[in-house]
């Protein structure tokens, strides 16, 4: 992750302190000057708490201003998550041994025997990027009352709604190994992210749920703790179009149908109901007298696929492709492709304002999903017509 990425999180936790955050566009001391001292504390407590990694670059760089050196040693511990205390300790012992006057941290209470905290530990939320098929998974990990941890895990389709849902509980060493594989590179590919974020995720796709096909048992009793985000909360691919979204070209959207013919981006099948009349269509063209060679069937096929984009694409798939290609974008974006994620973002607004037979990516997308069926159908056509060649009567010459 990068430090612009974190400070991008950060903003959207902080509420209050969105908008001396997201101006800074990720220079560190361009927050610095715009924050308050107790906003300069609030950023400062968040990063070292929740990215201490990335917080290690903020830090170095806010030592170099006395009001970076003043927020740091006003921060206090118990302000921090474990992983913050200790590396505001690593940082104060630092400024110790480089002489500056750091002042000695108070002596311990007495102490009182008490189960160790682990919440921090064992706490975060993750998204999947979607799958080929539209899929893509939410999880959500907190301690456990009786002990160890809970992972809520949903299953969610941003045009179906969610698919599957389910509560686990797991022993805290555990729950550490399942977090480290979850996040691992070539596996489930889930990115840690803001919590309402994810919230946010989920709720899109409940949204969609059709009414004869109910949420999964146990998911309405759960509903608002994995899709109540909270009031003003981003959709991951809101947070990119914020980022990357200003500065966009037709490059970008050439870019994207590149991206959906490697077979990076989509290609989301439609519904089975809306193809099978398709399918329909041009096996009743290929089956015709007046078709009969190779280029006129090939020829047919492809107006075929360009009626059928106004047929598949209508206001609602529509939405949800343009809502599908933000989310990619985020999910690029935080693997580190940014030329990948800005194709996504132009896919989005191309979905937005062009027709769907003038639209280049949809027509990339559905003809993924088509072009393999047609060209199925195609060689049937032309094997039952040469079967029916051989089977004919020949003259014979007497």
């Amino acid at each position: 992750m990068s430090l612009a990425t974190a400070l991008d999180a950060a903003a959207s936790a902080l509420a209050q302190d969105e908008d001396l955050i997201r101006p800074a566009n990720g220079d560190a001391l361009r927050v610095l000057a715009a924050a308050t001292p107790e906003a300069a504390q609030r950023v400062l407590a968040w990063m070292l708490s929740e990215r201490p990694d990335d917080a290690d670059e903020l830090v170095a760089e806010w030592l170099g201003e006395e009001r970076g050196q003043t927020a740091l040693l006003a921060l206090r511990e118990e302000q921090l998550t474990k992983p913050g205390r200790k590396a505001l300790r690593r940082w104060l012992h630092r400024l110790r041994s480089a002489g500056a006057p750091v002042p000695k941290p108070a002596p311990p209470p007495p102490a009182v025997a008490k189960l160790a905290r682990v919440e921090e530990e064992i706490r975060g939320a993750y998204l999947s990027a979607i799958d080929p098929a539209g899929l893509r998974m939410a999880y959500f990990l907190e301690p456990h009352p009786n002990g160890g941890a809970r992972v809520f895990e949903v299953v969610f389709d941003d045009a179906r709604g969610i698919a599957g849902f389910r509560v686990l509980q797991a022993a805290r060493g555990n729950a550490r190994r399942f977090l480290e594989d979850l996040t691992r590179e070539n596996k489930r590919g889930a990115a840690e992210l803001d919590a309402d974020s994810v919230r946010a995720a989920v709720a899109f796709a409940t949204q969609r749920q059709p009414k004869d096909r109910p949420a999964p048992r146990g998911f309405a009793e759960w509903r608002a703790h994995v899709a109540g985000a909270a009031p003003g909360a981003k959709l991951p691919g809101e947070i990119a179009e914020a980022a990357l979204g200003a500065s966009l070209s037709r490059e970008d959207l050439a870019a994207a149908v590149k991206l959906v013919a490697e077979g990076k981006l989509g290609p989301w099948p439609p519904p089975r109901e809306r193809v099978l009349p398709i399918l329909e269509r041009v096996r009743a063209d290929l089956a015709t007298p007046l078709v009969v060679s190779g280029a006129t069937k090939a020829g047919r096929m492809d107006d075929r696929l360009t009626e059928s984009l106004a047929e598949i694409y209508d206001a609602d798939a529509i939405a949800v492709a343009a809502h599908r290609c933000r989310e990619s974008a985020f999910s690029f974006w935080r693997s580190g492709d940014e030329p990948a994620a800005r194709a996504c973002l132009a896919a989005a607004r191309e979905f937005a304002s062009a027709k769907p037979a003038e639209n280049a990516v949809a027509r990339a997308l559905l003809e993924r999903v088509l072009r393999p069926v047609f060209d199925a159908l195609l060689r049937e056509a032309e094997g039952a017509a040469a079967g029916a060649g051989a089977g004919a009567p020949t003259r014979t010459e007497r």
